[in-house]
């Protein structure tokens, strides 16, 4: 794959409007009026959250779509005028890329060599290049639809580039893919660019990833709110990032939730046992009385939170009141794992699991994609029977009381369990019918529902029409309906923007301190913070065990001192991997093995 060497740029797009009509309500503005330029040879990010207008730019970029008014000039050709030969010089990878399950890595690659009318010298001069950079040589002959998460992603990447294109466009290509992966997908994006020459031009919920860019455009219901290199974004926030050290009694996540509602905090979140606040006032202020607060350098999500802020109204508070709450402390047992085993076949999916939660607790289930989380979650919500094992939820054995104790359990799936066919208000009114919700009671419950996640303005809307952070929120709701105890959450924030997140996690502290308890499975590490305890699986084994403070230990290095989440992840999946000169994984992991009790 050559560089494309070109001193103009490869976008120019001028005071872009998209509007798309709908007969029975107000048009829905997707930009408006954005002006940006994506740099030849350079990695150029979108980041905002949903609704920003960020795919609807990169399809307008594609030739999918024209815009409503406004100039889109692509690779130095009127796109709305000559969409055709601008596909002809492009590779865009769509959020939900088209492969093929049932047929290989190499007969997918091959459709789209066909597609796109590649020659069979072409094919031997490039699948080498491809298959070493997506190191999917050896699983030439496997059926997409057995590869993970991660390899999906880097096949779908691989058969974007399949006739080396001049611009790459990526639309939230890490979605949904692990630390692991996402690690890899990036290597490969930025090989392409720094070495290769290639113009790409990314989407992503990741802002970490922005970070990484050359250039960056933050977008929010359509506008342009800045451009620029990320250090100009996050220079934006300077002097007024602190981290506090939460006072005796308090966690950082509940510190964190109260904080939030506090007019001198623009944003707040765990981090590393304290909460990183960036504030109002360069200074500080005096927000948390004797609580020790000490400078942090400010980084781009720090900044652009800030923006966010500035452009969205004032937020509504997240008190979730229950009817029935109970007491978050005691130290009681209410999920029992031990010795758990699934096998599908001769394939082992859960292998001798075992940990306890308590009453009120966050615990988080970690692991790379296809590491056995949702096959636990699904026996823990009894929709799964085990092979072998104790599992005992909410008092209830779930080999002989299962119905019985899906009755105390909410459950929000990886995908969001909704029916997109359904309206907001009759989905809900299923959910109330299967949990035993009846009569006045049942409206009153989605009364509750409606108003509390502010889903009033949707009711008669089709779910499946929903923004993504509308659908995580009716998903919510819905598993709340019934007061469950306890709360499983399968990935409940993929793809989600940092508000919608921000949001969520609000919501789920709140339930914690009213005795609900939160099992939860995340990509972002970061998330893992808000839990009190978190498990590390890979291969169907626990390989750590402990709170975020002593898993992050796993990673502390000479040249490490203060190492993150997602540091501490890969390093103990690539211990347990025997990757690198020491798999050791120190004090108080589980052994390999993953007979941990």
């Amino acid at each position: 794959m050559n560089g494309h060497a070109s001193t103009a740029p490869a976008l120019i797009g001028s005071r872009i409007n998209k509007r798309f009509h709908r007969e029975k309500s107000e048009d829905i503005v997707a930009l408006d009026n954005v002006s940006l330029e994506v740099r030849s040879g350079a990695l150029t990010a979108l980041v905002g959250p949903d609704g920003a207008g960020k795919t609807t730019l990169i399809r307008l970029a594609a030739g999918l779509m024209t815009p409503t008014s406004g100039d889109l000039q692509v690779l130095g050709i009127d796109v709305a005028a000559n969409p055709q030969q601008v596909q002809s010089r492009i590779g865009y990878m769509p959020q939900k890329f088209g492969l093929y399950g049932d047929l290989s890595v190499q007969e997918n690659l091959d459709l789209y060599a066909d597609l796109h009318g590649v020659s069979a010298d072409e094919r031997k001069a490039r699948y080498p290049g491809l298959m070493e950079m997506t190191a999917l040589g050896p699983f030439a002959r496997r059926l997409a639809g057995r590869l993970s998460g991660g390899m999906k992603q880097k096949l779908g990447l691989a058969c974007t580039l399949i006739r080396s294109p001049e611009l790459l466009l990526l639309d939230e290509p890490t979605v949904g893919v692990d630390p692991l992966s996402r690690r890899e997908l990036w290597a490969i994006i930025l090989n392409l660019v720094h070495e290769q020459g290639l113009t790409v031009l990314i989407s992503t919920s990741y802002l970490d990833e922005a970070e990484r860019c050359g250039h960056v455009v933050v977008m929010h219901e359509g506008k342009v709110l800045a451009q620029g290199h990320p250090d100009e974004v996050s220079g934006l926030a300077a002097n007024r990032v602190f981290l506090a050290e939460p006072s005796a009694g308090w966690t950082p996540r509940g510190l964190q939730a109260r904080l939030l509602g506090n007019r001198e905090v623009i944003d707040a979140v765990p981090e590393g046992g304290r909460v990183r606040l960036v504030m109002v006032a360069e200074s500080g202020g005096q927000v948390l009385g004797s609580a020790a607060m000490t400078a942090a350098k400010a980084r781009f999500e720090d900044g652009f939170m800030l923006l966010l802020r500035r452009a969205t109204p004032e937020r509504r508070a997240a008190m979730m009141p229950l009817e029935h709450p109970t007491s978050a402390g005691g130290g009681q047992i209410v999920v029992e794992v031990s010795d758990l085993v699934r096998q599908f076949g001769a394939f082992t999916a859960v292998d001798h699991v075992s940990f306890e939660v308590r009453r009120g607790e966050m615990f988080g289930l970690l692991g790379p994609n296809g590491a056995g989380k949702t096959t636990t979650f699904r026996m823990l919500c009894g929709l799964l029977g085990p092979t072998h094992g104790t599992l005992r939820v909410a008092g209830l054995d779930l080999h002989t009381a299962r119905a019985e104790a899906r009755q105390r359990l909410g459950y929000v799936a990886q995908k969001f369990a909704l029916y997109g066919d359904l309206s907001v208000a009759e989905n809900l009114d299923f959910f109330a019918s299967a949990y035993g919700l009846r009569g006045a009671r049942r409206r009153e419950r989605i009364d509750w529902a409606l108003k509390e996640f502010e889903l009033e303005p949707f009711v008669h809307q089709p779910s499946g029409k929903l923004p993504g952070g509308y659908k995580q929120r009716l998903a919510m709701a819905a598993a709340l309906l019934h007061e469950p105890e306890i709360l499983f959450l399968d990935e409940p924030t993929s793809g989600a923007d940092p508000l919608a997140r921000r949001e969520f996690w609000r919501r789920i502290t709140a339930l914690a301190e009213q005795g609900v308890t939160a099992i939860v499975t995340t990509h972002f590490m970061e998330e893992a913070e808000y839990c009190d305890h978190v498990a590390i699986l890979d291969h169907g084994q626990v390989l750590a065990r402990g709170t975020p403070a002593e898993i992050r230990s796993h990673a502390a290095t000479v040249e490490v001192d203060d190492p993150t989440m997602e540091d501490a992840f890969i390093a103990i999946v690539e211990a347990g991997r025997g990757i690198g000169a020491d798999s050791t994984l120190g004090a108080g992991a589980a052994a390999p093995s993953g007979h941990d009790r």
